[in-house]
Order: C-alpha cells, then structure tokens, then sequence
C-alpha cells in the first residue's frame, strides 16, 4: 500500500512548470469543471421557468378557437400543453418561433399552418417530411377546418374546436 501511495505521491508532485504541480493543475481544472456544471444547471432551471412562463402566455388570445390535445399527455416524452389558442393564424412546429412550438422528434421545424380566412380557418402542410393528416387524410393542399375535426402533427393528435361566434 505505501508503494501505491508514493506512485501516486510522486506522479502528482511532477513540476509541470516552476511555479505549478500537476496536482495544481488538477484541482484547478476540476474546479472550474464543477462551476461550469452548476451554471449549466442554473441555466436549465431559468430556461424550464422561461417556457413555462411562455407557454401560459399563450392564452391571451381573443379567439375562443383552439387545438385539444388528444393524446395522453403522460405518454408523450415532452411537454406538451392541453390546449393551444389560434389567433388569425398559428404556425406549427418543431422550432420555437411558432405559435404552436411542440419538440416532438417527427414534426418538422416549420411543419403546418393554421390561418383564418373570410370566418373559416384553414390548415396547410408546410412541405413537412412526415406530412400532416386531417381526419386520417394526408393534406396535399390547404384544407378547411370544421369544428372537431381531428389533426395528426408526428406522434401528436389534436382536436379542432372551433369557437368562434361568426364561423360558419
């Protein structure tokens, strides 16, 4: 055991320059890896506070029209929010500059688009790569919304509750 003990002993104590040890340079190293980690995690906590402070803003709409999410949301492996308000238009995707930002692995980063349109509201793939279904249909073009119709966005399936007073 004193044999190990005055290896480590003299690996450590090795004058890597006249002012500095490798122990030295060990610790130092270490030390800053561990701030590095904990800043790490202060900015993980302030950016989950910032999305979720984002996504109850998404509620200020004046329209009554909005997604349902239909599936189960503990079966999802990321957040997801029960309800999505529409304004006149929603982009829909992976990216988080849409109004319906959703990190699910098969929505595209621009995937679709929902907009309104003489009181009808309308849904369009935007060229995604796994495609988006309306009522099990896959959208070629723009189609319209009617109340409850169901949309297939990658794993995620979502309702259509149309709440407007003036929709047809």
């Amino acid at each position: 055991m004193k044999y190990i003990i005055d290896i480590l002993d003299a690996f450590f104590s090795i004058q890597i320059t006249p002012n500095l040890k490798l122990y030295n340079l060990i610790s130092m190293f270490f030390k800053y890896l561990f701030v590095i980690i904990i800043y790490y995690f202060i900015f993980n906590i302030i950016k989950m506070i910032y999305l979720d402070i984002k996504g109850t803003n998404n509620m200020n709409y004046s329209s009554n029209t909005y997604l349902k999410l239909i599936n189960r949301k503990e079966n999802l492996p990321f957040k997801i929010q029960e309800h999505y308000f529409i304004g006149r238009t929603a982009n829909i995707g992976r990216d988080d500059s849409n109004q319906v930002a959703l990190k699910d692995r098969f929505i595209s980063k621009r995937h679709a688009r929902i907009y309104k349109e003489k009181n009808n509201y309308y849904i369009e793939d935007l060229n995604s790569a796994n495609g988006t279904f309306l009522n099990g249909h896959k959208l070629i073009n723009s189609a319209r919304l009617n109340d409850k119709d169901l949309i297939d966005i990658g794993q995620i399936e979502f309702m259509f509750v149309n709440g407007d007073k003036d929709a047809n």
